[in-house]
């Protein structure tokens, strides 16, 4: 048999062989990797998740800030390492050229506790990030003793230069009273909630009142987008405007190109009567 035939029935036979996946002596399955580089691997992998919201301004031509979405259902033990993962979302945005505030969800209760406000202070204080950069949005608020207790607590964020939002906000006498106490920067409407009901006067009458920015959520239709002019919302997100995408997809986004078709076909007056 020539040289070439036998390697030609060499191949044939790894070819047809069965696949079996290589494994270290703990049977767990090895790459080829160090465990360093598996680390790495995965680490990577995790940054590439598909968690941060992108938030516009109303026009859509903007994007000014991101909802780091994981925090919404996360549990007590998960909090500070899912505040740390959205901590460092905001440097690599920063450290790449982008300032893009990132909004960090925290429940109410959490914020009440001097041990969770300890970790997070060390977390932001850690980061160096410039003042500004990050925000909080509070939500789980509907029992007033939470409200009550995190008041020092909200007290020590802000001298770090922490924004404070109040997320999935409605008007109710409960959120009323949450918004007189805290004194947000901003709060966040779920628009959906408008598409079959009036505005109520309690969310109308924000922009008079006090001085926070409002957020429209959950934009879905072009409905939602007329209801959140007509609250006078400054910013705007959902999947009309944009999916969540990655921290590095958020890199590269500038505006939603949906939101701004839809505007330019159908162009709003603003508040002062002009086009």
């Amino acid at each position: 048999m020539s040289p070439k035939s036998r390697l030609y029935t060499l191949v044939k036979a790894w070819k047809n062989k069965p696949f079996h996946e290589a494994r270290d002596v703990s049977g767990e399955p090895w790459l080829g990797l160090s465990s360093a580089a598996l680390e790495e691997h995965q680490s990577w992998s995790k940054r590439q998740a598909i968690s941060n919201e992108p938030i516009f301004n109303q026009q859509g031509t903007k994007l000014t800030s991101s909802l780091f979405r994981p925090l919404l259902n996360s549990n007590d033990s998960q909090l500070l390492r899912l505040f740390m993962e959205g901590l460092d979302n905001i440097t690599y945005w920063y450290r790449s050229g982008r300032f893009i505030q990132g909004i960090l969800p925290v429940p109410a209760h959490a914020i009440a506790s001097s041990k969770f406000i300890d970790g997070l202070s060390d977390l932001v204080l850690n980061s160096r990030l410039p003042v500004g950069s990050v925000s909080i949005g509070i939500h789980q608020y509907e029992q007033a003793e939470c409200i009550d207790l995190s008041k020092e607590g909200l007290l020590r964020l802000r001298r770090l230069g922490i924004l404070v939002h109040l997320l999935n906000f409605s008007g109710s006498t409960t959120q009323m009273h949450a918004y007189t106490e805290i004194e947000p920067d901003a709060v966040h409407v779920d628009i959906s909630q408008l598409r079959n009901t009036q505005i109520p006067n309690e969310l109308g009458s924000l922009k008079q009142h006090f001085k926070s920015e409002i957020y429209a959520s959950n934009i879905t239709l072009v409905k939602d987008l007329e209801n959140a002019l007509a609250i006078g919302a400054s910013h705007s997100y959902g999947g009309l405007m944009m999916p969540p995408v990655s921290r590095h997809q958020m890199l590269h986004i500038s505006d939603s190109r949906i939101a701004k078709a839809i505007f330019s076909l159908h162009p709003h007056k603003n508040h002062n009567g002009d086009m």
